[in-house]
């Protein structure tokens, strides 16, 4: 699931301008940009948490509040990059993943997350899977109405 997800997540940005990853819609929508480094910085949160079992550390959450929380800030301080940035960005957290993941056996998925006690792992990495699942339906629909794409260009 996590490789079909990140398969659509991908196939629904495939194209975009930097322009058109950093357009806000309203004044309190993310943009598409903001949406691929959430998605990036949630994996990588729950990579640490379920693969080198501590909290994230100062100096990470330093570094991904933003993109972790999006809102206001992530509206201002997330732009400027492209969709390549992104899509490699997406495919290397994304092969520390499968690498992790591949290491270990279903029992592991059983065992408490040690930051989260009463979260396996896994809920953590069904949790990333959903997340980007979310995340992914705001992109097709705020790419569906980025100006000069129309509703009909929406990818399905």
């Amino acid at each position: 699931m996590l490789t079909y997800a990140r398969s659509t997540t991908v196939a629904a940005v495939g194209g975009l301008t930097v322009a058109e990853l950093d357009h806000l819609h309203d004044a309190h929508s993310n943009s598409i940009g903001a949406l691929l480094a959430h998605i990036i910085v949630v994996e990588r949160s729950y990579q640490v948490m379920t693969f080198e079992d501590r909290t994230l550390s100062a100096e990470e959450n330093g570094g991904w509040s933003i993109a972790l929380n999006l809102g206001a800030e992530g509206r201002r301080l997330l732009r400027g990059r492209s969709v390549e940035e992104y899509l490699e960005e997406l495919m290397s957290v994304r092969q520390v993943t499968l690498a992790h993941l591949a290491a270990r056996d279903d029992a592991w998925l059983d065992r408490s997350v040690v930051p989260a006690p009463r979260m396996n792992a896994h809920w953590a990495w069904f949790h990333v899977a959903e997340d980007e699942i979310n995340h992914r339906g705001q992109i097709r629909w705020l790419r569906g109405r980025l100006p000069g794409r129309g509703v009909g260009s929406q990818i399905t």
